[in-house]
């Protein structure tokens, strides 16, 4: 594979084990987008005796096995400092209290042991994170590959990162569509839902949880209340439910639900939900059809175009901490609401030759004020360089 760190993340990685200052660095992000592959370079770059060891294994979850790994991290920490690399923290039962005290012992006895925590579950992670590490860690994010990195990596062209997404481990199998599929719905999709949500989450309904991400890679894209959703999925379940099992799925890299952007806190909480996924791929490989099947068909191609939007602006969210809406009044919708503080950017997507009328766009401005209004495809933006735009220079 491809040298995957000029990605940016081994140096951010490299510069902060390098420096004199002690706190604990954790890099999270879904399955399958390199998190091993960074650290394993960044532990062939670094001048450093090091110890890595993985957690993803049912038989390793107790605290003991944490603290035999971290005496063998603290015995290579003499009079140069040491690295240790714990993979699959999320994997360990009571994990955050045990390596709280760990550290804090090194910190009181002056031990230079560095610590590195990789974690594939976002919402146990950061839970572990802000309830025992407080003012002892830093993060880094590894998020999905974007358009420009499988563009340069992989040589892809628009059309085939649209369709088959940015997980890097099954790019060598697009040649090979069907092996391609069942290598993202067999190690991705089910090892993800398997072992970092039903094994480590109370699930209720497995099979609603299951449907649920089917449902929502198959409306992506589209806004569906949560009784609407509960109907498709022929559940009697209550709502609360089908919202956390969102937020699970969310927490893996999977799912999101978009609040309506409303300029209130509360009503945006309580809207109905704009389903969007974080890699098209998930889409892809479900749907049974074939590239040349998808690309012909315009209407399909459109949604799975405006994915990719959504997708990018997921990804440029997470890793700059700003928030991401769907905007809807009556007939008047915008796609996407980009936030930051009160600084708005509006982006409406248009896959199909023509550019047409925009009124939800005018009626947002008018009622908003955004900083930016983008309109991206037929006529304004094309596609593939907003796909290569962190918008650094909008928001």
């Amino acid at each position: 594979m491809a040298n995957l760190f000029t990605r940016g993340i081994n140096a951010q990685l490299i510069k902060r084990i390098e420096e004199p200052r002690r706190f604990i660095q954790v890099l999270y992000g879904p399955r399958q987008v390199g998190k091993t592959t960074a650290i394993r370079q960044v532990l062939e770059s670094i001048d450093l005796p090091s110890h890595y060891a993985s957690a993803d294994q049912p038989s390793l979850r107790d605290t003991t096995w944490l603290e035999q790994q971290w005496e063998t991290g603290r015995s290579l920490a003499g009079r140069k400092a040491a690295l240790l690399v714990l993979d699959e923290i999320q994997k360990l039962r009571d994990w955050p209290e045990v390596v709280k005290r760990l550290w804090d012992e090194d910190t009181r006895s002056g031990l230079r042991l560095k610590v590195v925590l990789l974690g594939s579950s976002q919402l146990l992670v950061q839970k572990g994170l802000t309830e025992s590490l407080a003012g002892r860690f830093e993060t880094v994010r590894a998020g999905h590959w974007s358009f420009a990195e499988c563009e340069d990596f992989f040589g892809w062209d628009l059309d085939k990162y649209v369709f088959f997404g940015g997980y890097p481990g099954a790019a060598p199998l697009v040649g090979e569509p069907a092996r391609w599929a069942r290598y993202i719905q067999d190690s991705l999709i089910e090892t993800t839902v398997s072992r970092d949500i039903l094994l480590l989450t109370r699930v209720d309904k497995p099979a609603l949880l299951r449907r649920l991400f089917a449902l929502g890679c198959e409306y992506s894209g589209q806004v569906l209340s949560y009784h609407k959703m509960l109907g498709q999925l022929h559940d009697a379940g209550n709502t609360t439910t089908l919202a956390h099992y969102l937020d699970l799925l969310d927490g893996v890299g999977f799912l999101a639900g978009l609040g309506k952007f409303a300029g209130q806190a509360v009503r945006k909480r309580g809207s109905s939900p704009k389903l969007q996924v974080y890699n098209t791929a998930l889409i892809s490989a479900q749907s049974g059809s074939s590239f040349d099947q998808v690309r012909s068909d315009r209407a399909w191609w459109g949604r799975l175009v405006e994915s990719a939007v959504g997708a990018h602006l997921l990804d440029i969210a997470a890793n700059r901490n700003l928030e991401l809406f769907y905007w809807r009044e009556g007939d008047l919708e915008v796609d996407f609401i980009l936030q930051s503080g009160k600084q708005l950017v509006a982006i409406e997507v248009k896959s199909g030759a023509e550019r047409g009328a925009l009124p939800g766009m005018d009626a947002f401005s008018g009622k908003y004020s955004p900083s930016h209004k983008l309109l991206v495809g037929a006529g304004g933006i094309p596609i593939e360089d907003f796909l290569r735009d962190d918008l650094t220079r909008l928001i």
